[in-house]
């Protein structure tokens, strides 16, 4: 009796409802097979042959299997210094934004503060006009900045966009109240910052990380404006040059015998390469994609 009731209670869709349905199935089908396939491309072309990939050969799974696009990335080595690059210039350049960010957002979110509509308007205006490359150039050249480390760090400081959903969330999803009490706990406003807002924020501060993460992971462009030299180069730099120059630099692999076969494996390096600059950011963004509703969407709608 219960199975009937459950099928009479059942609500059955019309024809065209489900005619909608097999036609929003199908178009999402097509999107991920645009979306998938070129990803799935270039991971089997990272472990055919060199003669298959050269050939192409390869059109969705791998051709003659091989790992010597991974051996050669890790006897190259170019993409070691990349690699460590890169790694620095990830955790530092978002250690730095980050504490910017957050007590950036935390004055401006705080009533008594003075003059916050003044700070804020600077903020905004500099969303809409920049001063441009040359003078930020010209600007890292009066501090000595060129060439250096530094200058990668320093020349991203602050999203304004990410600051104001910083902003917005420690503004209207942390009671006014849990402030109150601290300051009748005779709490100053740093350990207000520490104690209160930072702790119950960690949702929006974990994707606010991960974006700062990632734009420093993938930048390029800063590299190859203010570094020169290969020692400081990060490794989206390394990839660009190879892809580019369409050529592998023999003095850079450490493998004899890898050395003798490297002449025609530019482009199963390229896909490799590929391969191993995303392999941190697939890695990193499973764990925190459950903040993303939370702290994103929290941060950005209220307020």
């Amino acid at each position: 009796m219960k199975g009937k009731n459950k099928r009479q209670n059942k609500i059955k869709n019309s024809s065209s409802d489900r005619t909608l349905y097999i036609i929003v199935d199908v178009l999402l089908i097509l999107i991920l097979l645009v979306v998938a396939y070129p990803i799935i491309y270039v991971v089997s072309c990272s472990f055919s042959s060199a003669s298959a990939v050269s050939s192409g050969q390869v059109l969705l799974w791998p051709v003659q299997p091989s790992i010597d696009g991974y051996k050669l990335v890790f006897n190259y080595k170019t993409v070691w210094i990349g690699l460590k690059n890169s790694l620095f210039y990830t955790i530092v350049g978002t250690t730095f934004n980050m504490i910017l960010t957050t007590l950036a957002a935390y004055s401006l979110s705080r009533p008594n503060f003075q003059g916050k509509a003044v700070y804020t308007g600077l903020f905004l205006f500099t969303m809409i006009f920049t001063a441009g490359m040359i003078p930020k150039y010209i600007l890292m050249s009066k501090f000595h900045l060129i060439n250096t480390r530094w200058a990668l760090i320093f020349s991203g400081g602050i999203s304004v966009y990410n600051m104001i959903i910083v902003r917005t969330y420690f503004r209207s999803s942390i009671p006014a109240e849990l402030y109150e009490a601290a300051y009748l706990d005779s709490c100053s406003e740093w350990k207000c910052f520490l104690k209160i807002a930072l702790p119950l924020a960690k949702s929006v501060l974990s994707v606010i990380t991960l974006y700062y993460a990632v734009t420093h992971w993938n930048s390029y462009f800063n590299a190859m404006l203010y570094v020169r030299e290969l020692s400081l180069q990060p490794m989206q730099l390394v990839l660009r040059n190879i892809l580019i120059a369409s050529r592998v630099d023999l003095t850079q692999i450490t493998d004899p015998e890898l050395l003798e076969r490297a002449a025609g494996m530019t482009d199963l390096l390229k896909y490799a390469l590929i391969v191993v600059t995303s392999i941190p950011v697939i890695v990193i963004y499973p764990l925190v994609q459950k903040y993303f509703e939370k702290g994103v969407m929290i941060g950005s709608v209220k307020g």
